[in-house]
């Protein structure tokens, strides 16, 4: 077989994400064999959830879950329910998680897992029992020392909790270990529901500082108002930033002055969509990513910053709070233009963070107050974001390069320090 590493697929996340690591071996002068075993997850495993739906009629989906590493310790990533599920996606994602928790300094290798479902169109009795039927299958790959999943796009805390019953049930005890984002009451972590959120706004201010920026005189656009950004919206207006522009999968709205965000919470919680708030304009939600803002936060999906449109964005800084929204293509124009690019695996560790937190905590049996957990947290991206900045400064790289980069170190010197079996 070659030492060679796979070569990528044309397009994509997986591309990206290959295309990142390919950058990090050259810059760390690592050899070809290490190289392909970085670039390949460690194991893979593609399942049928078939599901009795409310009417009685069988529909079956495709659900995965991949393991990326496992050098630093068990496999830690989250589980998305979207038809925008596939193979080549779950690999990028869960290659993303072991950068993250590398480089945040969490001992965990990188995981993700996927249903190819739209949870808009099931009831919850159905995504209850898909979300059981799958945990069934992946049970010989899942457990609090293997591989912990946790919430992720159309999943939250009551899908973690079906999960560890699930799991607790085919062990015959209570395993609160095996997922973390739970709900409180059964061994979630205070502070866990805001962490993702959290770190965004932490990094986002940092950023911010680091052009000159004063808050209180700097706007900012947010694409997606679910767990991440909405909670970094509001972070962000708290902290005097105008939030001129909130998009969703619905449309998107715009208010010069500055968009209300606890009333458009409210709006949120009520109708299910920003679209129709009475505080502000409608406006086209392809167009918010162009705003001429200060700060750009995509928080949705990945790929949505392409060669198509980066040459238009107007934000002097980016902060990634979704995973990879920034095309390969995109990147390197939008370096030409000198926009400050904070990377998914630094601006959006807050969750991993706490989530490790909370299967720390689970593993204790113990509960820590929430001051304790957001000044750990908040501790831990000032720690990696100096980490990165120096790094980028030291070798004349860009943040994402110097994150991936550092993060690939460190999972490499400790595959290095357990050498390779047999």
């Amino acid at each position: 077989m070659s030492a060679e590493a796979p070569p990528p697929p044309a397009a994509g996340p997986l591309a990206d994400a290959r295309a990142q690591l390919a950058e990090a071996i050259e810059h760390l002068g690592v050899d070809a064999g290490t190289h392909r075993m970085l670039a390949t997850s460690r194991r893979e495993m593609a399942v049928s959830v078939p599901l009795r739906r409310d009417d009685g009629t069988i529909a079956t989906y495709e659900g995965f879950r991949v393991q990326h590493n496992f050098s630093r310790g068990p496999a830690k990533g989250g589980l998305r329910f979207s038809t925008a599920v596939d193979l080549d996606e779950v690999r990028a994602l869960a290659m993303w998680m072991s950068w993250k928790c590398a480089l945040v300094d969490v001992p965990y290798g990188g995981a993700k897992g996927g249903v190819a479902i739209e949870p808009r169109d099931h009831s919850l009795a159905e995504l209850e029992r898909v979300t059981r039927r799958y945990t069934s299958e992946i049970l010989p790959i899942i457990g609090p020392e293997v591989d912990i999943p946790a919430p992720d796009i159309g999943t939250d805390e009551r899908t973690m909790a079906w999960i560890m019953d699930t799991y607790s049930a085919s062990k015959g005890f209570t395993v609160t270990g095996v997922v973390t984002g739970k709900p409180i009451s059964l061994g979630g972590s205070l502070g866990r529901a805001m962490a993702t959120s959290r770190g965004v706004a932490h990094v986002a201010l940092m950023a911010m500082a680091s052009r000159g920026l004063d808050p209180t005189g700097a706007s900012a656009a947010v694409q997606g108002f679910g767990k991440v950004g909405r909670g970094a919206a509001r972070l962000l207006a708290e902290a005097g930033v105008r939030v001129q522009a909130v998009s969703d999968v619905d449309g998107a709205v715009w208010s010069e002055a500055g968009l209300d965000i606890a009333r458009l919470g409210d709006h949120v919680d009520e109708h299910g969509t920003v679209v129709g708030f009475d505080g502000a304009e409608a406006m086209d939600a392809g167009g918010l990513v162009t705003l001429d803002v200060d700060v750009l936060v995509p928080a949705a999906v990945e790929g949505v910053i392409t060669a198509d449109n980066a040459a238009d964005v107007r934000a002097r800084i980016l902060v990634e709070g979704a995973n990879g929204p920034t095309t390969s293509a995109a990147d390197a124009i939008l370096a030409d233009m000198d926009v400050l690019i904070v990377p998914d695996i630094l601006a959006n560790a807050g969750g991993v963070i706490v989530s490790y937190f909370e299967w720390v905590q689970s593993n204790q049996a113990y509960r820590w107050s929430e001051r304790e957990v957001n000044d750990k947290l908040e501790e831990r991206m000032t720690r990696s974001w100096h980490d990165v900045v120096d790094y980028s400064g030291v070798h004349g790289l860009s943040y994402r390069q110097a994150a991936t980069a550092l993060a690939v170190r460190r999972v490499i010197e400790a595959h290095e320090l357990r050498g390779l079996y047999p």
